[in-house]
């Protein structure tokens, strides 16, 4: 059996399409998901991935889960932090139910996966971390204060793990996508979808194997000499240093 892999939020849109990826670069995968269990059951079914529901944004439940997954399959030496939400809303309408909602989920989520598989990492040495940020996170959006907000925080969280596991065989790297095919943007107004696409350079959006492939080739075990980066994937639409 291959590498045993955790993908957060990985039973549907982006996170589907790198838990079937991963699936198939041998690996035994692991799709948590929060709420959605008739959704899950069809994902395992279609897949064959086994997915495992628990809270990201709660420390203890990740702790479980991950202890788990280590049970049934082994040791983690892949994480791919997915999963995310929107709360929208300009910042003078924004409660804070809304905006912790968001830091919890998309950022605190990356500290307690983080804190709990790092050091079996660290003692075997390697590990795979691949962090999905957003376009949002590197310029910013209005209305999404809070998501742009856990966007970037990823960004400098990967970059500073990165620097403090290097040494001990650990990568530790982004992806920031662009505007992909997925449920939640497909709910944004068509009317403003076509604005968006309008100004994506490659006319289209993306669709997850975009991203699902870049994931695969940041968790290959021969990529070892990248870490701290960010994989900016958005069509052209963002292109940052």
């Amino acid at each position: 059996m291959g590498n045993v892999a955790i993908v957060t939020g990985g039973t549907r849109g982006i996170g589907e399409a790198i838990s079937v990826h991963l699936k198939e670069m041998g690996m035994q995968v692991v799709a948590n998901y929060a709420g959605n269990d008739e959704r899950a059951k069809a994902f395992t079914e279609a897949t064959g991935i086994p997915a495992l529901k628990f809270d990201v944004a709660d420390y203890d439940a990740v702790e479980d889960g991950i202890q788990k997954v280590e049970a049934d399959f082994g040791p983690v030496s892949v994480l791919v932090n997915n999963a995310g939400i929107t709360r929208d809303g300009v910042l003078a309408k924004m409660n804070c139910e809304n905006w912790d909602a968001v830091l919890q989920t998309n950022l605190k989520s990356c500290y307690n996966t983080c804190h709990t598989v790092v050091p079996g990492m660290r003692e075997r040495g390697f590990g795979r971390i691949i962090n999905i940020s957003s376009i949002n996170g590197q310029q910013g959006q209005y209305g999404q204060v809070n998501y742009a907000a856990a966007k970037a925080g990823i960004l400098g969280f990967t970059k500073a793990l990165a620097l403090e596991t290097a040494k001990y065989g650990v990568t530790v790297n982004a992806i920031a996508p662009g505007y992909v095919d997925t449920d939640m943007v497909r709910a944004v107004p068509p009317e403003v979808l076509e604005k968006i696409i309008r100004k994506i350079p490659v006319g289209r959006l993306g669709n997850p194997d975009d991203i699902a492939r870049a994931v695969a080739f940041l968790a290959d075990e021969r990529n070892s000499f990248m870490t701290g980066a960010t994989l900016s994937i958005n069509g052209g639409q963002f292109m940052a240093n």
